[in-house]
């Protein structure tokens, strides 16, 4: 499978963004998503994920503002990102895996899109 994010940009502090995460293929149904984030000088770290059952699973510093959704019809995962903070400024990659429900590290994710910056101003 091949990923794509896109719906970086410049926002202020308690703004919104939307992230997309579009796939190839005709089995996009059957993988996992993930989306990570990695700040300059950090490593690359879990945001939230989303099964293929539709489960979907949150850091702790990003839950009650970020909500991750799929539409396996447009093979399209969203990350909308509200009450936007400084800290979360980094570059967001989405991910994606088949098999087991196993979705918070950078580790269990052997495909990977390119990044998309967001950057929150204070």
């Amino acid at each position: 499978v091949q990923l794509q994010a896109s719906g970086g940009g410049l926002v202020q502090a308690g703004g919104s963004l939307r992230l997309s995460c579009a796939a190839s293929g005709r089995t996009f149904s059957n993988y996992h998503i993930g989306w990570f984030r990695q700040a300059p000088g950090k490593e690359r770290a879990f945001v939230a994920a989303i099964s293929r059952s539709v489960s979907t699973y949150y850091a702790d510093s990003v839950k009650g503002r970020f909500t991750i959704s799929r539409d396996n019809a447009q093979n399209t995962v969203y990350l909308q990102m509200n009450s936007l903070k400084p800290e979360d400024t980094a570059v967001y990659y989405c991910a994606a895996r088949v098999g087991t429900v196993q979705i918070m590290g950078v580790a269990d994710y052997p495909y990977w899109g390119q990044g998309t910056l967001v950057t929150v101003s204070s």
